[in-house]
């Protein structure tokens, strides 16, 4: 049977030639890669300030991305740019080295990630548990929210008069029409009243200055050799990592969200090759940015590549040719866009006090503990990883406690039999031992484990320990009714733990 991975094609997946030939589609999907490019703009800025380069290298390094990724990529609607995670990565080494040393660094990260694709490695995503996933999105949502928090914050009285009308916009105009993103036409709005009335607001200037002018190819200024890789090795494994599982968790997200499957190989090696030609024309790494994929694809409903190809056509637009107007956009109002997108981005199911009090308490403890360790760390990542490493311990904690043993002795005493049921593993396979009566039993043992499967050499052994224990009461032990896979398995490994 084919598998998504292989068979990335369903027949609900809207494709570029569907959206080519339909009016309706094709305004849709440009108009989404417009509004989401506008609410793209200041977190790039905000973070090339983190990384410690300069806002226009962040700016041409997402264009690269986001246009190559629409090319290569094997998620379409996925928005990648230069992104925060990424930054507080490079961040130190930047701090410490100069700049000079982020190119090597992106180029090596980018081959990391190519490598990674090729391998077959983003397979891996198939074991982050849903509570995992659930918390990811939620803390998703929150982190969202907090970070659009200190533009409406300490500004004039006025910039909470276009706040509020920004989110009225972005309300109202669904009842009217949805041809156009009401998030796009509330940008606009309030844009032009701003530049119309000269009101002085906090405006997405006051992130950083454009120039309005292109850098150029990055030029190679540090030698590659063994010093340098040593220098920049270990950044640059975390570069790599960090923007993979970010890229991946986002386009498992869009998965879910478009009811589609992606091809997670083609998305992991498409995203290195990005990241080196965005190095040598722009000069930072990126990855998937989350908040904007899913304005992209929640709000303005895009389905394929031409939102992102958009995306990433417009913001060059606008940094070459529309920066005097770009700088204009009031924050206040791309902080409302991005509130509500936060807002709508929480599933608020899972936290419903029904759900949760049907809802097993190791799911909950997991999806809690991501929550709370994203939140804290301010990284997506870490809340990952360390959810996943809970989810695997709870399960192994649980599994360990369904083996049972059942223990019958033959009416004429000379056979004492026991059935063995559960899946034989680490967690559940040390106990194993003191299951067993080995000085009350006869002399002769069978241990049935037709209901049973063994998972690792843990388990061959606890069963070779066993024999032996009964060898030394002059017991005769057979194992019996094992599977091909786990005979196979008991085979090769018997008698190694022994010697």
């Amino acid at each position: 049977m084919a598998t998504p991975e292989s068979q990335p094609i369903v027949h609900n997946q809207v494709t570029v030639l569907d959206a080519l030939r339909s009016p309706r589609l094709l305004s849709r999907e440009i108009l989404a890669g417009m509004v989401t490019t506008l609410a793209l703009i200041p977190e790039v800025i905000s973070f090339s300030i983190v990384a410690g380069v300069d806002p226009m290298v962040s700016l041409v390094a997402s264009i690269v991305l986001t246009i190559t990724m629409s090319v290569l990529g094997g998620r379409p609607g996925v928005i990648t740019a230069a992104a925060g995670s990424v930054a507080l990565v490079i961040a130190p080494l930047v701090h410490e080295y100069g700049v000079q040393y982020v190119l090597p660094t992106v180029v090596l990260a980018g081959i990391i990630q190519i490598v990674f694709g090729f391998a077959g490695l983003a397979r891996l995503m198939r074991f982050i548990p849903r509570s995992v996933m659930t918390g990811f999105v939620n803390a998703l949502g929150i982190l969202i929210f907090t970070a659009q928090v200190p533009h409406i914050l300490n500004v004039p009285w006025l910039a909470y008069v276009l706040f509020a009308l920004t989110l009225a916009i972005i309300f109202l105009v669904p009842r009217f029409t949805t041809v156009v993103p009401s998030p796009l036409v509330a940008i606009i709005i309030v844009t032009a009243v701003v530049i119309i009335a000269g009101l002085a607001v906090p405006n997405v200037s006051d992130e950083g200055s454009l120039t309005g002018s292109l850098p150029g190819i990055t030029p190679f200024v540090v030698p590659w050799d063994l010093a340098t890789l040593q220098l920049i090795w270990p950044t640059a494994l975390s570069v790599a990592f960090v923007g993979l599982m970010e890229t991946l968790l986002t386009a498992k997200l869009v998965d879910e969200m478009t009811e589609t499957p992606s091809h997670k190989g083609r998305e992991s090696w498409a995203l290195g090759v990005s990241n080196i030609l965005g190095a040598f024309y722009g000069g930072i790494a990126g990855c998937a940015m989350i908040g904007q994929t899913v304005l992209n694809v929640k709000t303005g409903r895009a389905r394929t590549r031409i939102s992102t190809a958009v995306a990433g056509l417009f913001l060059l637009a606008l940094v070459t040719g529309l920066s005097t107007v770009m700088e204009q956009i009031p924050m206040v109002a791309l902080a409302a866009v991005m509130m509500v997108v936060a807002i709508t981005t929480v599933d608020w199911h899972s936290v419903k006090p029904s759900t949760l009090k049907r809802m097993p308490l190791p799911e909950t403890t997991v999806m809690v503990v991501t929550v709370t360790v994203v939140v804290l760390t301010n990284n997506l990542a870490t809340g990952v990883i360390v959810g996943v490493v809970l989810a695997m311990v709870l399960f192994a904690r649980r599994v360990a406690h369904v083996i049972i043993v059942r223990r019958t002795v033959a009416a004429d005493g000379a056979v004492a039999h026991y059935e063995i049921s559960g899946p034989l593993f680490f967690g559940s396979s040390n106990d194993l031992v003191d299951k067993f009566s080995y000085s009350q039993d006869p002399g002769r043992v069978t241990i049935d484990l037709s209901r049973a499967q063994i998972w690792d050499a843990s388990s061959v052994a606890a069963l070779d320990s066993i024999e032996s224990k009964y060898n030394s009461h002059d017991v005769t032990v057979s194992i019996e009714g094992l599977d091909e896979r786990s005979t196979g398995f008991h085979r090769r490994l018997t008698g190694l733990f022994n010697t």
